[in-house]
């Protein structure tokens, strides 16, 4: 191909991954040609957006300029989270206490989305130590929604999420702790799944709390990249992926309060009545249901157990200032997560353990007789940029923003997969996801009706208003 123009690049851009590693295997195109049209997309469209924390051009040209891993992918690029270790790059994991130093290792999940034949072109922009459930790191501007640039992409994966939503790049790794995948893909209209523990290879160094509540996977436009995406990173080798919409009709629940007993917004139950009239035209069986759980005790150790992942991180950092004051290495809203663990009666700890152990067992009753359960993602639409800052006021953060995020911590708890669809759009024109949610093992249960939901509902035609669906006349 000839140089490689920024028309060509932005219609590149309106391609899901399958389809521009199809231009590659076909011979229509090279890697590089896709690698080039990646970098002109960030540099058009990601001074609007502040979605990409790191750019890679030159290593991922040279990857490029490669014989190509024989895999789905092959030539495509992507971004890594700023919390996942790649060789030749820093990771900052959005935080100012963090050197830049560049990884020398990787860990067997990005070895994985190597044999795929993704090439990354940067790192995407993240909360704190992933920390917060919006995209507003004090290292940097905020992250916007390419939906509405005054709204935020949600977080902690809010970075990804915006550049995949604006056809930057098709796929973007994102991870998730307490709804960190599932609610950016809500507020920027993707496909996000949450896999269930154990679900994946090794992401990231062990750690107690973490190897128990975060899992991985790429945020994308379209099932069929997410489930190929899913499958390719199974600890199982030759998992297969799911390739296509499931014949078997589902019991379905619907739960509408939050776990803490919180009524969502009118848009969020118009998008959630939406889904379910959807999954009952299509021969599923749809039920309304309350959580099999206490809602209450399941944010409670969520928030117990957060805190006591920030007071780790805290701890870290001391060892590492060198004089500095630990206030100008780390946020706010770090540090007073840390400083709200220390001050938890022993027994809150003990409690939220208690509760962690118990949920898979609740939870495997429950889904005897249910299979999926579609709730919301989030309370609210995407919320205005400045609602949850990290230099908000503790505990008014604290209670704020648990309680808007209150649906998704479960399945992190209990180690469950869930994903989230975009099925709805507000009348202001922002995305609303809806939430499915399964037993232990069952990725590929949601990941067929994701593929029936996405044939019967389409959503691929629906862009932004920052994206590569934008005039390119506009860009200059």
């Amino acid at each position: 191909m000839t140089e490689m123009v920024l028309a060509d690049a932005l219609a590149l851009g309106q391609l899901d991954a399958h389809a521009q590693a199809a231009l590659v295997q076909r011979g229509e195109l090279s890697a590089t040609d896709l690698v080039d049209a990646a970098i002109l997309r960030i540099d058009a469209l990601d001074g609007q957006l502040g979605a990409v924390s790191h750019r890679a051009y030159a290593q991922a040209r040279e990857r490029a300029a490669q014989p190509l891993a024989p895999g789905a992918f092959a030539g495509v690029p992507y971004l890594l989270k700023d919390s996942l270790d790649y060789p030749g790059m820093p990771t900052l994991a959005g935080s100012r206490s963090r050197t830049g130093a560049l990884a020398r290792s990787a860990y067997p999940y990005a070895g994985r989305l190597d044999t795929l034949g993704l090439i990354p072109v940067g790192k995407s922009v993240m909360p704190e130590f992933g920390l917060m459930g919006t995209t507003e790191p004090l290292l940097r501007e905020p992250t916007r929604n390419p939906w509405s640039l005054a709204h935020s992409p949600a977080g902690s994966s809010g970075g990804a999420a915006a550049a995949v939503a604006a056809g930057i790049v098709p796929l973007a790794h994102g991870s998730d702790g307490a709804g960190s995948i599932r609610l950016p893909a809500s507020a920027c209209g993707l496909v996000g799944l949450k896999p269930g523990r154990g679900a994946t290879v090794r992401v990231r160094s062990r750690h107690a709390l973490e190897d128990l509540m975060v899992a991985d996977s790429l945020l994308s436009r379209s099932v069929r990249d997410t489930a190929t995406a899913f499958a390719a990173a199974h600890p199982r080798n030759e998992h297969p992926a799911v390739v296509g919409p499931s014949t078997r009709r589902l019991r379905i629940a619907v739960i509408e309060s939050s776990l803490s007993g919180l009524q969502p917004h009118e848009d969020i139950k118009r998008a959630l009545r939406g889904a379910a009239d959807l999954c009952a035209r299509l021969g599923h069986d749809v039920e309304r249901a309350s959580w099999p759980v206490d809602g209450n005790a399941t944010m409670d150790a969520l928030q117990t157990l957060w805190a006591h992942m920030a007071g780790d991180v805290v701890d870290s950092v001391r060892g590492t200032l060198g004089g500095r004051a630990v206030e100008d290495m780390l946020e706010p809203w770090t540090l007073g997560l840390s400083h709200w663990a220390g001050s938890l009666p022993r027994e809150t700890l003990e409690r939220a353990y208690e509760q962690l152990t118990g949920l898979p067992i609740q939870l495997a009753a429950f889904h005897q007789d249910i299979d999926v359960v579609l709730s919301p993602v989030m309370s609210t639409p995407p919320p205005l940029l400045g609602t949850y800052p990290p230099d908000r006021e503790f505990e008014a953060l604290r209670h704020g923003m648990f309680d808007w995020m209150s649906y998704t911590p479960l399945q992190n708890l209990a180690g469950t997969p869930a994903i989230s669809l975009p099925l709805h759009w507000t009348a202001a024109g922002l995305p609303i996801g809806a939430m499915f949610a399964a037993d232990r093992g069952q990725e590929d249960l949601l990941l067929g009706l994701a593929f029936e939901l996405e044939q019967a509902q389409p959503w691929a035609q629906r862009w932004p208003t920052v994206s590569v669906a934008q005039p390119v006349e506009l860009m200059a």
